[in-house]
């Protein structure tokens, strides 16, 4: 399962803007990511709700995830690695983009 830690570097963590602009690029890669605190449950990462009521907070380390199964023949293992990457840089940045 393709998988890439980020720390949550916003200073409210992921509400409001934040997490709005995280969930925006998730559904922009098109891909089925989850997100979840390294010994939480996962969520989906493209619903809006799902990811404020997780409460991740400044600091907060989380893994996001795309299971192998959802992956369709166009997404390489490569470009999946890629959007989580991407991704967890977004998560990285001090703010909101």
């Amino acid at each position: 399962m393709p998988q890439q830690k980020a720390l949550v570097a916003a200073e409210i963590g992921l509400h409001a803007r934040a997490a709005a602009v995280f969930v925006r690029a998730v559904t922009q890669t098109g891909l089925p990511v989850t997100i979840r605190k390294t010994d939480g449950k996962p969520v989906d990462a493209r619903s809006l709700l799902e990811v404020m009521t997780e409460d991740f907070g400044h600091g907060c380390e989380v893994l996001l995830e795309v299971a192998p199964d959802a992956l369709t023949g166009s997404q390489t293992l490569a470009t999946v690695r890629s959007a989580l990457a991407a991704l967890s840089s977004v998560l990285e940045a001090p703010e909101a983009r």
